[in-house]
């Protein structure tokens, strides 16, 4: 994946983290603990594959010493 591609799955996500926030925040209102519970997981997995396309954007340098 190249860096490009990386940063618009970034923005992406960002956007689907932004829709979810939103639905989160209606179930929550509504009382539906299970799409509250859904939707929670699903923000999480969102920013995990952000970091995950983050770290894979950064130069080589900088990941080693982040892993260290």
């Amino acid at each position: 994946m190249s860096k490009k591609s990386a940063k618009k799955g970034i923005e992406s996500l960002k956007k689907q983290i932004e829709i979810h926030k939103n639905k989160l925040r209606k179930s929550q209102e509504e009382g539906n603990i299970g799409l509250v519970n859904y939707y929670e997981k699903e923000i999480k997995h969102f920013e995990q594959a952000i970091e995950r396309l983050e770290h894979r954007i950064m130069p080589k340098m900088k990941r080693k010493k982040k892993l260290l």
